[in-house]
């Protein structure tokens, strides 16, 4: 019996639920510490000292942080697992979160938000290829893409306290909160087990039946574990499916920073107060929901490929609609649309990328991806700013972000795969 098969079987509705909701709860302490900046980066360019170089570095400085962790975590839990990889670090996201409400300078704080960033690019692969393999094939992408919904639901969470207490408390409670958000966090992640197709892989049949808390009669299947170093993401008919998903995640992460962590800017760029721009922003996290409700209708019902293109497509569109538009209510509008679109493909990507490859190098594959979407992250903000304070108009900027994503819409119908209800070993 394939081992895909065997988890299907042995680990009940309720387990996996239970699995669900705890990743969902990290993956929400992530996306909280990474959207923070966007509602806190004008208060603090207030408060701290610092150059104007200082303020893009603070901006930026989580994502270079995210692009180390991303670039080694994967390799890390191939190599020692996912559970004392995801605890190590949740440690680091948490406590790094924590101090940077306690710095002084605009320099100390890029200091310590790369720390952070550190543990959120390195638990988003890893939670990922947890969650993967302790899912049933025929509810795997629903599952993955619900996982990847919470990124909404923690952006709301930190947007609707900082937004509560900005005026009162100060930025630096919005990073506080964060971090007594994580604290329980760290405790569950003491209790819980470790991947059933990564225990299995390592140490055998007594220790994968010890994971699933049942006896198994039948002989267990799955293909011979090999070393997987860099290389052979483009070996054995994988390389289209890596330009494929690599791409895909540069763009998707490139749409979505280069927009979100300069929010209040844009909006003001279109003529919008700088309290107006805030509650836009905030409003933008809000309608980040429906887009990856969206995706998990739409992922177990025409497939993966159709999905992400069709979400390319819309992101396409609505970058274009977001640069034209003028008037408020058609800026609500494109705000909706644009929100929808890109946190749709959002949760495609994330829910499609681990079906992709092999148990053995399922963490490179997620890491390395997560590395394209970091570097992205670093240098959207860097693209928005440039091109925003050379012509105080966002157009420019929407016009090659919605070329971008045509282009991946392309690459993905062309090189993509179907994955949907298929075996992964």
């Amino acid at each position: 019996m394939n081992i895909d098969e065997v988890i299907q079987r042995s680990i009940s509705s309720g387990r996996r639920l239970k699995l669900l909701v705890l990743t969902s709860l990290e993956w929400m302490l992530v996306a909280g510490g990474v959207m923070i900046t966007s509602l806190t980066l004008p208060s603090i360019i207030e408060g701290l000292s610092g150059t104007q170089g200082d303020q893009t570095t603070m901006a930026s400085s989580v994502f270079i942080g995210m692009l180390v962790g991303a670039l080694v975590s994967g390799a890390i839990s191939d190599r020692f697992g996912r559970k004392w990889t995801n605890l190590c670090l949740l440690i680091l996201a948490t406590v790094g979160t924590g101090i940077t409400g306690l710095a002084p300078s605009m320099r100390l704080f890029s200091v310590f938000r790369f720390l952070s960033g550190l543990g959120y690019g390195g638990l988003l692969p890893v939670v990922n290829a947890y969650l993967t393999e302790f899912s049933s094939i025929k509810i795997r992408g629903l599952y993955l893409t619900l996982l990847e919904s919470s990124w909404a639901l923690g952006s709301i969470m930190v947007g609707a306290f900082t937004m509560i207490t900005l005026d009162y408390l100060g930025w630096q409670w919005s990073y506080y909160f964060l971090f007594i958000f994580g604290l329980p966090l760290i405790m569950i992640g003491l209790f819980l087990p470790e991947s059933p197709k990564y225990e299995f892989m390592k140490k055998g049949k007594k220790a994968l039946e010890k994971i699933l808390r049942t006896s198994i009669s039948e002989e267990v299947e799955m293909h011979e574990r090999e070393k997987q170093p860099l290389l052979s993401l483009f070996k054995r008919g994988l390389a289209r499916r890596t330009v494929m998903i690599w791409f895909s995640w540069f763009t998707v992460s490139f749409v979505y920073y280069g927009i979100y962590t300069w929010a209040p800017k844009i909006f003001a760029s279109k003529g919008l107060t700088p309290v107006s721009s805030l509650w836009y922003t905030f409003f933008m996290l809000i309608m980040q929901l429906p887009g990856y409700l969206t995706a998990a209708l739409l992922i177990e019902r025409i497939g993966r490929k159709t999905t992400l293109t069709f979400f390319f497509v819309a992101t396409a569109i609505s970058a274009l609609i977001m640069g034209l538009v003028t008037s408020s209510s058609f800026l609500i509008f494109a705000s909706v649309l644009i929100s929808m679109s890109v946190l749709g493909t959002w949760g495609m990507v994330y829910a499609y990328t681990p079906e992709l490859y092999p148990t053995e190098m399922r963490g490179l594959g997620n890491g390395t991806s997560g590395v394209m979407a970091r570097t992205a992250g670093i240098i959207a903000p860097y693209f928005t700013s440039f091109f925003m304070s050379r012509t105080g108009d966002v157009l420019y900027v929407m016009l090659f972000m919605s070329a971008m994503s045509v282009m991946a819409a392309i690459v993905v119908a062309f090189f993509g795969v179907e994955t949907k209800e298929k075996i992964i070993e």
